[in-house]
């Protein structure tokens, strides 16, 4: 009987512990399930707020591309003239709010189409000559299944806005317009990208699509034609013969008694045999006829911008003559420095001389700096960069006195021939020898090929 007892005291206690644990599995499984659905509602709130919030950036956005001024007073109005009619009761509120709210209605079906156009940019020519227009066209073609209400063409030219009224079209239909571009100055000019503007008549509202056909307009400077800096100079393979005399070269020029040193190749045998005494050759040492256009580039060093782009143009007409010339040419001008740099920075600026096209497109792409280095560090980087040079030609604006024009002269070496152009627009044309430098003194382009055929 006690056996019997203590069996069932022992599956009570047994059973009890089974149903204690039980019990806690599932309170724990009850509570990981509220908390996955905590989990769950957390992010998909979070997701709902992202989701919300890129919904207002993106309408804010959008209303401030499409809403105009004009359209933001009429949605103010139609807001506050409803508003205070209904809680008010004000009839001539309720009347003027409707009117507003109508109007803005009525102004959407106009921004409708702005993507169904094919809109095709071409130009004429792509480089041209400062002073000079450009000719073009603009086809549009509407590739929507509707028809496209009219409608209009905006295309930035450099910092000018052209625009063009687009007619009604039909689907598939074409219509084409004369792009003519005024004359443009010196410079590199972005054409496009050419944009589609729906507007309604009121101008409440505006939708903009633009297209990424985008040209570069390359404004050459003017240039003059100038007579050949070649003239008078022997030009072949090896070089042109100079002044300077060298114990083995190309070039012969005489034969000299022998001195301790020389060479036995340079030995002349047969002269060697009539005088009983050792003679040997002697040469003009020959180079290749080099030259270096440096043009100052700071603001400071120009009266004003017309003169600026005179001495570009006449740089221009110097270097494309050595090009014509099949002469060796480097044409140097100052690079811009940034402010933030501290200590001195040397930078010039390279153009380009493998055609006459590359030339007048770097040409094309310069301008005046405030933060640049003087024309005398120009001319000294542009002498280290070459070491035989045969002419150089500075160009540079009437602020620049003689004295630094003097100073640059010295940076080249002593056969080098050094010539300055000054370019004045007030002072009348002449040729003057300053300590050996050639100055000559311009007012016009054409001043220029006169005073070479003069000098």
């Amino acid at each position: 009987m006690p056996d019997v007892n203590l069996t069932e005291s022992r599956l009570t206690r047994t059973s009890a512990g089974t149903f204690r644990t039980g019990s806690r599995t599932s309170l724990t499984s009850t509570s990981v399930r509220r908390q996955r659905r905590i989990v769950r509602a957390v992010v998909r709130l979070a997701e709902a707020w992202r989701a919300i919030r890129e919904a207002v950036v993106a309408a804010v956005r959008w209303a401030g591309r499409t809403v105009r001024p004009a359209g933001a007073v009429v949605a103010v109005a139609a807001s506050v003239g409803l508003v205070c009619g209904l809680l008010f009761g004000w009839v001539e509120w309720m009347v003027a709010g409707s009117a507003a709210l109508l109007l803005l209605a009525m102004s959407v079906p106009f921004l409708f189409g702005a993507r169904s156009y094919d809109v095709d940019l071409d130009l004429a020519h792509e480089r041209v000559v400062a002073g000079t227009g450009v000719t073009g066209e603009i086809v549009v073609r509407n590739d929507g299944a509707r028809a496209a209400l009219p409608g209009r063409l905006d295309i930035p030219v450099g910092r000018v806005l052209v625009e063009f009224g687009v007619p009604f079209l039909r689907p598939g239909a074409v219509t084409t317009e004369p792009l003519v571009i005024p004359p443009l100055p010196r410079g590199v000019v972005r054409v496009g990208p050419v944009t589609t503007v729906r507007s309604d008549p009121v101008g409440l509202l505006r939708r903009e699509h633009a297209f990424d056909d985008v040209h570069d307009l390359f404004v050459h400077p003017r240039t003059v034609a100038l007579p050949s800096t070649s003239a008078g100079l022997v030009r072949d393979l090896e070089g042109s013969a100079t002044r300077r005399l060298v114990d083995a070269d190309m070039s012969f020029h005489a034969i000299r008694e022998y001195v301790p040193g020389d060479s036995r190749r340079q030995v002349h045998w047969k002269s060697t045999a009539k005088t009983g005494r050792l003679m040997v050759r002697q040469y003009e040492e020959s180079r290749r006829s080099r030259m270096a256009v440096v043009l100052a580039a700071a603001t400071p060093e120009y009266a004003d911008a017309d003169e600026y782009e005179l001495a570009v143009s006449a740089a221009a007409s110097l270097g494309l003559r050595a090009v014509r010339d099949a002469r060796d040419i480097d044409i140097v001008t100052g690079s811009e420095i940034p402010r933030v740099v501290k200590g001195r920075l040397r930078a010039i600026r390279h153009v380009p001389v493998v055609s006459p096209r590359a030339m007048l497109d770097g040409f094309s792409g310069l301008d005046r700096h405030d933060n640049t280095m003087a024309v005398e560090d120009v001319c000294r980087l542009a002498s280290e960069a070459n070491e035989r040079l045969s002419i150089a030609f500075v160009v540079v604006g009437s602020a620049v006195p003689l004295a630094r024009l003097r100073q640059a002269a010295l940076a080249f070496p002593a056969d080098t021939a050094v010539a300055a152009v000054i370019c004045d627009e007030r002072a009348h044309p002449r040729m003057q020898s300053v300590a050996g430098l050639t100055v000559l003194t311009i007012g016009t382009l054409d001043d220029l090929s006169g005073l070479l055929v003069r000098g």
